[in-house]
Order: structure tokens, then sequence, then C-alpha cells
């Protein structure tokens, strides 16, 4: 696998080796030793989560407080805009955020530590998203800062407005928001 770095350094890409030939193709989507040795995180994964969106779905930028979930999504089916957004005070890069597009086709990985939101955009008629998180589900720990904050100016490459879950229409504005020490 390659390890492609982002502007923030915690947030890496994660470009797994392809074998493929006329039938198809083979890859390791995950392996933890791999993982551990190559990209330096030992956090086991405990639960692994799917999800099926449509064109210009927006879901996020989602974290939790308490019970911080580390990611590594990919998308299996489609294409997405993914973003994660630093929210622990402490760091040099809080406040930044990078996006990269995840595809069927190219097969990138994000990795998105303890500390981040994360959210992604539906770029293709429909798109299917595999995520592995390092903590369980909290719905009582869960925030959602306002995917549109002019404060962040976040670029989701759209032109038209999302399709938002009320949820998601009522995120809080970054400043206003929960974040890491």
């Amino acid at each position: 696998m390659n390890i492609l770095p982002t502007e923030i350094p915690e947030v890496l890409m994660i470009e797994p080796r392809i074998f493929g030939d006329d039938r198809g193709f083979f890859f390791e989507s995950y392996n933890q030793k791999t993982f551990a040795d190559k990209v330096g995180v030992s956090l086991n994964f405990v639960q692994d989560n799917h999800s099926r969106s449509l064109q210009n779905v927006l879901r996020g930028l989602h974290y939790q407080i308490q019970q911080p979930q580390g990611k590594l999504v990919r998308a299996i089916a489609g294409t997405i805009l993914d973003v994660a957004l630093d929210i622990r005070r402490s760091s040099p890069t809080f406040g930044q955020w990078i996006s990269c597009i995840l595809s069927a086709e190219n097969k990138r990985q994000l990795w998105v530590p303890p500390g981040f939101a994360h959210g992604f955009l539906v770029l293709s008629p429909s798109a299917e998203v595999l995520y592995k998180t390092t903590d369980y589900y909290a719905p009582q720990h869960e925030r959602c800062i306002l995917w549109n904050d002019p404060d962040l100016a976040i670029d989701w490459t759209i032109s038209t407005p999302p399709i938002l879950s009320q949820k998601d229409q009522a995120g809080q504005l970054f400043h206003q928001a929960e974040v890491f020490a």
C-alpha cells in the first residue's frame, strides 16, 4: 500500500496495491499489521458501517465528543468528496480541513483519526461508503458542525444546495461547537 500525506499530517490517504487482469481485480482493503506498520496506527476497529446515498446527498460534519471515533473510509460504489475537519483545539491545524475524492474506481481510503469531524458529498448518481470505526456509535455523544459554515469555507464543489438530513441542517457553527481540548 502507498501512504499519501495530506495537508493535515494525521489524516492519510491510503492507496492499496491492486492486482488486476482481464478477469477482474483483487486487493487487500485492510490488514491490521500492515496498517500499524505503515500508517503507525495500532487502534482496533470495533465497528463497520455501510451507507448508500444518492447524488447531492451530504452527510456531516459528524463526530462524537465522547467515545471519539477514528474512521477508515472508502467508497465501494460511485464517487464521493470526503472531508475531514480538525477539531482538536490544541492542534496546530485546528479548524483546518482537507478533502479528497474517494471512488470505487480509485479504491483509495482516507484515515480520519479521532479528534476530527467527518463528512462526505455524493458526486455520482449514487454511492456506497464503507467505514471502519475505532469506537462504537454513541448517539448521545454525537455532534454535528454545519456543513456550510462560512468561517470554515469548505469547498464542497457544488453549485446547488445539497440534500441534508434534519440533523445535518441543524448543525452548529464551528465557533459554537463542542471541540476537543
